[in-house]
């Protein structure tokens, strides 16, 4: 194949992997979780907190719409008590860590 033909299947690949990237890894975002909140907040389908103001992932939906968290993780989750620190995500984290969080909407 030469050059002019490969272009545009090179434009396809490379829209299809930038699509994918904003659309997440649930596992991905599971493993950030894992070595990130799950020492305060109870990341999973179930369990409890260890930190009781922590709440578990499974309900931040109900609290928040978890697609509009995006925003909040780029600039720095920041809250009212000291214990949680603050986090500023990189976009593919934050796509991950979405992705993640919609798994627990089921």
């Amino acid at each position: 194949m030469t050059l002019p033909r490969a272009l545009p299947l090179l434009a396809v690949l490379i829209g299809a992997a930038g699509a994918s990237a904003q659309e997440g890894r649930p596992q991905a975002g599971r493993t950030f979780a894992e070595a990130n909140c799950a020492r305060c907040h109870a990341i999973g389908a179930t369990g409890t907190s260890a930190l009781p103001a922590a709440p578990a992932f499974r309900d931040l939906h109900r609290r928040y719409p978890v697609d509009q968290l995006a925003e909040a993780l780029a600039e720095g989750i920041g809250t009212g008590h000291a214990a949680m620190p603050e986090f500023q995500l990189e976009p593919a984290q934050i796509a991950d860590l979405l992705a993640y969080l919609r798994t627990l909407r089921r």
